[in-house]
């Protein structure tokens, strides 16, 4: 998972073809807005459900325990890059692909 305030398309799908899973900061909100540090744990619950509803919530524990919950956008924005997400990236998807074929 990357999380960012916004992505170039190009940098997205990027991550997308890598299988990571790009999620974008609600409007208004950046880590500092958040008081996120980086060197927090991060969880994410309803990936497989926000690949269709383009929600996710994540809870960020920080090394004193304390934890911040907020919504994320999935930007996975075109079917074919859910497919290749699903996969675990572009280079899956191709293999199990020729793996199938006669």
């Amino acid at each position: 998972v990357v999380i960012a305030e916004s992505y170039e398309r190009i940098h997205r799908s990027n991550l997308v073809g890598m299988g990571i899973l790009p999620l974008q900061f609600a409007a208004g909100e950046t880590a500092d807005v958040l008081g996120l540090t980086g060197e927090e744990v991060f969880e994410v619950a309803g990936v497989r459900e926000g690949l269709g509803s383009k929600r996710v919530t994540v809870r960020a524990r920080a090394v004193d325990g304390t934890v911040k919950t907020f919504a994320a956008t999935v930007r996975i924005d075109t079917p074919k890059e859910a497919e290749y997400y699903r996969h675990g990236g572009i280079l899956e998807y191709v293999l199990r692909e020729l793996a199938k074929a006669p």
